[in-house]
C-alpha cells in the first residue's frame, strides 16, 4: 500500500545496511551537525514565532522546526566539510532516504520528526520540554513513534495531550469528511482537527467511512464551543444548527464518497482553503 504523507517508511534491509554503514558509526558527529543546523533554524523561526499561546519559542513548534530543518539540509550538505554532514551526504548519495514523519510518540503526544534510513531523528526534541536536548537520534524501532491508526486513535491522543474534550464536527459540515473532530483546549480557540497531510490522507484513503462513523457516533459540541467556532468561521461554511449540522456532516461523507472525492486532490485542496479561511 502506498505510504501516506509523513507516514513512517518500513525499514528495508537495504536501508538498514546503509544506515549501519554510513550513519551509525558517526552518530555523535551527526548530532553535532544537526545541532548546528538547528541553530540556523532558530535564527529564522524565533523572531517570527516568539511564543505559542503564551509559551516562549520553541514550545509547540516541532512542526515548523522539522520542516525548516528539512528545507535547509540540501544547501547545508552541499558545502559541508564537518564529519556529520559529510556522513549524511554520503548516505544519501549511496541511495539512503530521508523523509518527514508525523505520528504519536510514546503514546503521549503528536510528533513531527525525520526518518533518516533506519533512524528516528528529532531536531525539535525541546519543543515540549525546553530542558531536554535539542536533538534526539534513536533507531526508529526503539523511538516509540507510531502511526495514527484511525480517527478514534487520533482523538484519544488529542484529548490527553491537549487536555481537551473532543467532539464531532457538526458545525462546519463541508469540512467534516476531512476534519471530523472538534477540539477546544483551554485558552485556545475551538477548531476542526486535524488539518495535517497525514490525517487528511487517512480520511481519504477509506473513502471517508471512518470519518462518517465518528460523526455518527460522537456528540456535538456544547453550544458555547460551537458558537465560539461559528463566530470565527465564514457564514457560508456553517450549518444553521447542530442538529441539522449532524445530518449535513454525514451527508457530506456519503456524497463525497459517491462522487469519488477521495481521489480528487482539487476538491481536497479547496476544502483546505476553506479551513484556512477560519480565523483560528
Amino acid at each position: 500500500m502506498k505510504l501516506l504523507p509523513q507516514e513512517m517508511a518500513p525499514v528495508t534491509p537495504q536501508m538498514q545496511a546503509l544506515t549501519d554503514r554510513y550513519l551509525s558509526p558517526h552518530i555523535n558527529a551527526l548530532t553535532d551537525a544537526l545541532r548546528a543546523l538547528r541553530h540556523a533554524v532558530d535564527a529564522q523561526l524565533k523572531p517570527a514565532m516568539p511564543e505559542y499561546f503564551g509559551k516562549p519559542y520553541p514550545i509547540g513548534r516541532c512542526e515548523p522546526i522539522a520542516r525548516v530543518a528539512l528545507n535547509l539540509l540540501p544547501e547545508t550538505m552541499r558545502s559541508a566539510t564537518d564529519p556529520g554532514m559529510v556522513a549524511l551526504r554520503d548516505f544519501l548519495l549511496a541511495g539512503g532516504e530521508i523523509r518527514s514523519i508525523w505520528g504519536i510518540l510514546r503514546g503521549r503526544y503528536f510528533q513531527n520528526a525525520l526518518q533518516i534510513g533506519a533512524l528516528y531523528v528529532d531536531v525539535g526534541n525541546d519543543t515540549v520540554d525546553p530542558k531536554k536536548p535539542q536533538i534526539e537520534i534513536l533507531p526508529l524501532a526503539e523511538s516509540g513513534m507510531e502511526s495514527v491508526r484511525d480517527i478514534a486513535h487520533c482523538a484519544a491522543i488529542a484529548a490527553s495531550y491537549w487536555e481537551t474534550e473532543v467532539y464531532a464536527n457538526h458545525v462546519i459540515p463541508s469540512l467534516a469528511p476531512l476534519l471530523p473532530l472538534l477540539t477546544a483546549p483551554p485558552n485556545q480557540p475551538a477548531a476542526p482537527q486535524l488539518a495535517c497531510d497525514y490525517m487528511i490522507a487517512l480520511s481519504m484513503r477509506d473513502g471517508f467511512r471512518d470519518a462518517e462513523a465518528w460523526l455518527a457516533s460522537r456528540p456535538s459540541p456544547p453550544d458555547h464551543v460551537a458558537e465560539r467556532l461559528r463566530a470565527a468561521t465564514p457564514a457560508h461554511l456553517l450549518s444553521p444548527s447542530l442538529a441539522l449540522g449532524r445530518e449535513q456532516a454525514l451527508a457530506a461523507c456519503t456524497t463525497a464518497r459517491a462522487q469519488n472525492r477521495h481521489l480528487d486532490m482539487a476538491w481536497r485542496d479547496a476544502r483546505v482553503r476553506d479551513y484556512l479561511s477560519i480565523r483560528l
